[in-house]
C-alpha cells in the first residue's frame, strides 16, 4: 500500500486496511434502501436480479384442462393433440435461488492509496450484496480467494449466509495481510475452480476483483458457469493505478506482487501507469464482451454507499 493522501473519510468502524465484524454488519441496515422496486442496486447493476414475474425463475408444476382467462402461451400443445382437449401449465414461483459471490482479495488487491484497500471494497461489496441477497429470500454462498487459500461458504438462506461469509471475510484478510510479500500458492484460476464446483445450475453469480489474474485461460470456465448462470464483473479499481494522483515527488508504491519508487513529479511515470491500466482494462472489456458478462467498476478511492448514491456502480 502506498502512503495514504486521504481527503474522502472512511466508512464507520473502518481502517482502510484491516475488516472488522462492525465495519461489514452497518451494511444490514443498508440493504432494505436498495431493494426493487426503489433505488434496486440490482437494476444498477443492469438487471442482475430480474423480475420474477417475466416468466424466468418459474419452475413448471403440473398441467390440467385449460380454464377461460388462462394465457394461451402457456398451452402444452402435447398434451392437447394427445387428449384432443386444451391443457396449459402451471408454473410456480421460483422464490429462492442461490446467489454465489468470488471475492478476491489476494496479492494485487492489498492495495490502495488514498481511502482504502481494494480487498477492503470488495469486502464492503460483498457485504452490502449477502444483506440483500438474503432480504430478497436468496440463498447466499460465497468463494473467498486471498492468494494464500481458498475458503467455500455454501449458499445459505437467513442472516446465517451472510454472517458466515463476514467471518470468512475477516479471517481471510487478516491472514492475507500477516502473509505480504510471500509467495501466492494458489491463482485465480484455483479460484474460478472452486466457484464452478459449487455454484449449482441458475445461481447469480457476482465475481469482484480487479482482474489482474484473469487470463485467456480462464475463458473456457467462465463459458461453462456462463452456460447454466448469470454472471457480473465488478472490477474495483484505485486512482494511483491510473496515474491519478495530487502527489509530485518518489513516493515507494507496493502491494503483494512488486514494489518500487516512482517520480510522481514526471508525467512519464503518470502516463506510463494510465497506459497499463487502459491495456489491462481493455483486455478485461474485451473477455467480459466475448462471453456477454456485464462489467462493472468500483473505486477504492470512495465510501460504497456513497458511490451508490452519487453515480451507481459504472
Amino acid at each position: 500500500m502506498s502512503k495514504s493522501h486521504m481527503t474522502v473519510a472512511l466508512p464507520p468502524h473502518s481502517d482502510g486496511v484491516n475488516v472488522c465484524l462492525a465495519e461489514l454488519l452497518q451494511y444490514k441496515n443498508q440493504a432494505v434502501r436498495w431493494l426493487p422496486p426503489a433505488h434496486s442496486i440490482w437494476s444498477r447493476l443492469n438487471g442482475l436480479h430480474q423480475s420474477r414475474h417475466k416468466g424466468r425463475g418459474m419452475n413448471f408444476s403440473e398441467v390440467r384442462p385449460y380454464q377461460a382467462g388462462d394465457d394461451i402461451r402457456a398451452i402444452d400443445w402435447r398434451v392437447t393433440a394427445r387428449t384432443g382437449k386444451t391443457h396449459t401449465k402451471l408454473f410456480t414461483e421460483e422464490r429462492e435461488q442461490p446467489v454465489m459471490l468470488l471475492i478476491d482479495i489476494s496479492g494485487s488487491m492489498q492495495f490502495g492509496s488514498q481511502l482504502m484497500l481494494k480487498s477492503v471494497q470488495a469486502a464492503h461489496f460483498a457485504s452490502l450484496l449477502s444483506w440483500l441477497a438474503v432480504s430478497e429470500q436468496d440463498r447466499i454462498g460465497a468463494v473467498i480467494y486471498n492468494g494464500i487459500s481458498v475458503t467455500e461458504c455454501k449458499p445459505t438462506a437467513r442472516q446465517q449466509g451472510p454472517l458466515h461469509i463476514i467471518n470468512k471475510l475477516i479471517e481471510a484478510q487478516n491472514n492475507a495481510l500477516s502473509h505480504l510479500g510471500e509467495p501466492q500458492p494458489v491463482n485465480f484460476a484455483d479460484a474460478l475452480k472452486r466457484l464452478h464446483y459449487l455454484c449449482s445450475k441458475g445461481s447469480e453469480i457476482v465475481i469482484i476483483s480487479d482482474f489482474n489474474q484473469l487470463s485467456l485461460n480462464d475463458k473456457r470456465r467462465l463459458t461453462q458457469l456462463r452456460q447454466h448462470n448469470r454472471i457480473q464483473f465488478v472490477q474495483v479499481h484505485d486512482p494511483l493505478e491510473q496515474g491519478q494522483t495530487q502527489f509530485r515527488g518518489y513516493e515507494h508504491v507496493a502491494d503483494k506482487e512488486q514494489s518500487a519508487w516512482l517520480n510522481f513529479s514526471s508525467k512519464k511515470t503518470r502516463d506510463s501507469l494510465s497506459q497499463q491500466y487502459q491495456q489491462h482494462q481493455s483486455f478485461v472489456a474485451e473477455m467480459a464482451k466475448s462471453l456477454a458478462i456485464p462489467l462493472h467498476y468500483l473505486s477504492a478511492a470512495e465510501p460504497l454507499l456513497q458511490q451508490l448514491r452519487t453515480r451507481g456502480i459504472k
